[in-house]
């Protein structure tokens, strides 16, 4: 399999930069009553999305996280055993589509959105559902990426699981205009190079270098990505 697409534009957060902007002025268009249900996490991934958005917001995306908010999911399961209460809103923003989900209505986006729990693949998972859009007709997809340490109680040693900080990714896709061209493939090479999490700083740094090729290798096969000069 060999499918070739094109990086519009690329945003990651926390920035690359001091220098770059700071949180407020990407979260200044967000609601206050939106953004006070805003997670760090989920205003993490706000950042990064909201540099890859035009004014319109419409576009289909895919969300992709190993973990979601699982540290909040954990949180409610302690109150739970103190015999605290949690509430309907607590909950329902801590279900892996939550961050999706206010998104969507952040952005008055009403394209299809898909949410993701990529498991041992890692990356690759979201850019063949993005590519899968393209191909049925899709301009352009959003593709992002994200995920925060696993809380101490799940301990992910001696596995690569988890990273020490909390990042996301966002990527405008599509199959022709300005940007970087890549391509995607798989092969028969197997390994273990870390979940999504893991992932991710990697993946940043082959953005921003000359290096060529990026390879991952999975238990089942490797995913490679490369960059194309035609």
């Amino acid at each position: 399999m060999q499918l070739d697409f094109i990086i519009n534009k690329w945003a990651v957060w926390p920035p690359l930069s001091p220098e770059q902007d700071s949180a407020a002025q990407w979260l200044s268009d967000i609601s206050p009553m939106l953004k006070r249900r805003l997670t760090p996490l989920a205003k993490t991934v706000f950042c990064t999305v909201a540099q890859c958005l035009d004014e319109d917001g419409m576009v289909p995306a895919v969300f992709s996280s190993a973990h979601g908010e699982l540290a909040k999911s954990l949180s409610m399961m302690e109150m739970l055993e103190v015999g605290e209460e949690i509430s309907p809103t607590g909950f329902s923003l801590s279900v892996h589509n939550a961050i999706a989900g206010l998104f969507s209505m952040a952005w008055k986006n009403k394209l299809q959105c898909t949410v993701l729990a990529p498991g041992e693949e890692g990356m690759a998972p979201a850019f063949i559902e993005g590519l899968g859009l393209l191909q049925e007709g899709a301009e352009r997809v959003l593709l992002v990426f994200y995920d925060e340490p696993l809380p101490a109680f799940y301990p992910s040693s001696p596995y690569r699981l988890s990273s020490d900080s909390s990042c996301a990714l966002a990527l405008m896709i599509a199959k022709s205009g300005t940007g970087q061209a890549l391509t995607l493939f798989s092969s028969a090479l197997i390994g273990n190079d870390g979940e999504q999490p893991v992932q991710l700083p990697a993946f940043i740094r082959f953005l921003t270098e000359p290096q060529t090729r990026l390879t991952f290798c999975m238990p089942r096969r490797s995913w490679s990505w490369e960059k194309r000069y035609d």
